[in-house]
């Protein structure tokens, strides 16, 4: 699949349509009395679950094509995944009870609905506890062969506490005895967590998928401008690794551009000097590039730069001068390309980025990091999104134990 190849952003209103249809489908079918509408309320919420994943699918196939590096990416692959999920639990649920003796009612199916988060959790295990497993062995890895650093224990943390949580989940999780006023309790509670467990498994399989697809995407070879990312020198020797496998990825990617098309391109190193740095970063990487046999009118510094955002920012100067219309590739780490990515198109530019190899152990604490940064830096959408998870899994809880 290629990127960049629509250029009209996908959107998703029809699912809040869908839903207010179905809604209004329920709400009446389940006010008439009697349970004989309840084998067409399951049809009625089978169908709408399917069409809400195969437009969920469909937004994100089309944001690849329109613009990979959005944080819409994540949300689309991660919540497609809860809706199939409800849908397989939804056919199992009716096949179970339409042929069991006892005679099914709404109550039921709410009952149901309300504990589809833990369901999810519980069936996503088979992912979370080899991913736990990974972070912490990597970030054991990572500071026995870089040293300790506080953020080199963050993969160890979340492991701990994605695995905690599944266990608690599952634990507290069970059915428990009493009357209704503590069974409703039980269930208000466990839907609360569930709920935030289930938005952040969402958003980390959604995340580490955009991160893979971003990471190992081959771009076009017809590039004017080449944008290598700058890395702190300041650890030594494994920070001039990465920065060389960075100028390494965009030497190889001239190399096929010109044996495929005969275009050269120019080179933007990008990266400034910190305090404890001997030199900016885009000089290191420009010395690098010239000891590799690149002409030194083919590359252009740009070091101002501290932060990747400010990269794209003064590097979009730069191209403003060289040529505006030009096409643009960036090179930069593995677990770093998606969040590159969104900075460039903040700044309107329609940047497509390369990963350059990273050392295994130092991938899964980095994306953990960029993981955070992505989750951080939308918080205040991260948080309407949240809360109207917990606040439906509440209405349906309450409505289960009350109606």
């Amino acid at each position: 699949m290629k990127f960049d190849t629509r250029d009209k952003k996908p959107k998703i209103w029809n699912v809040a349509l869908v839903s207010a249809v179905v809604v209004i489908a329920v709400a009446v079918l389940a006010a008439l009395p009697g349970n004989e509408y309840i084998l067409a309320v399951c049809l009625i919420l089978g169908a709408y679950f399917a069409c809400v994943f195969v437009m969920l699918i469909t937004a994100f196939f089309r944001q690849l094509q329109y613009n990979p590096y959005s944080y819409n990416v994540i949300y689309y692959l991660g919540f497609s995944l809860f809706v199939f999920s409800l849908l397989v639990y939804l056919i199992l649920y009716m096949t179970r009870v339409f042929s069991g003796p006892a005679e099914p009612d709404f109550k039921f199916i709410l009952t149901a609905l309300s504990r589809a988060s833990g369901n999810f959790l519980v069936l996503i295990s088979v992912y979370i506890i080899p991913f736990s497993a990974v972070l912490a062995i990597s970030n054991i890895f990572l500071i026995f062969h870089e040293g300790f650093r506080p953020v080199s224990i963050l993969g160890i943390f979340l492991g701990l506490f994605l695995i905690a949580s599944m266990l608690f989940i599952r634990r507290y999780g069970q059915n428990i005895s009493g009357n209704l006023e503590q069974l409703t309790w039980h269930e208000i509670t466990m839907s609360m967590v569930t709920s935030f467990y289930l938005y952040l498994e969402c958003m980390l399989i959604g995340s580490v998928a955009a991160m893979l697809i971003a990471a190992f995407y081959d771009p076009d070879p017809d590039k004017d401008i080449l944008i290598i990312l700058g890395y702190s020198l300041r650890e030594g020797e494994s920070a001039a690794a990465v920065l060389r496998e960075r100028v390494n990825r965009a030497i190889a990617f001239r190399k096929k551009q010109l044996e495929e098309t005969g275009k050269d391109l120019i080179f933007i190193t990008s990266g400034g000097k910190g305090s404890e740095e001997a030199v900016s970063e885009s000089r290191w990487m420009h010395d690098c590039l010239v000891e590799q046999g690149i002409p030194e009118d083919r590359i252009t510094e740009e070091d101002q730069s501290t932060t990747t955002h400010e990269n794209m920012i003064f590097c979009k100067q730069k191209i403003q001068e060289i040529n505006p219309q030009a096409k643009i590739a960036f090179s930069t780490s593995y677990y770093h390309v998606f969040r590159s990515g969104l900075y460039a198109r903040r700044e309107k530019m329609r940047a497509v980025g390369m990963g350059s190899k990273t050392k295994w152990y130092f991938w899964p604490n980095a994306s953990v990091r960029e993981f955070g940064g992505i989750l951080f830096e939308h918080r205040g959408k991260q948080a309407l999104i949240l809360f109207s998870l917990i606040a439906l899994n509440l209405i349906l809880v309450v409505l289960a134990y009350t109606a």
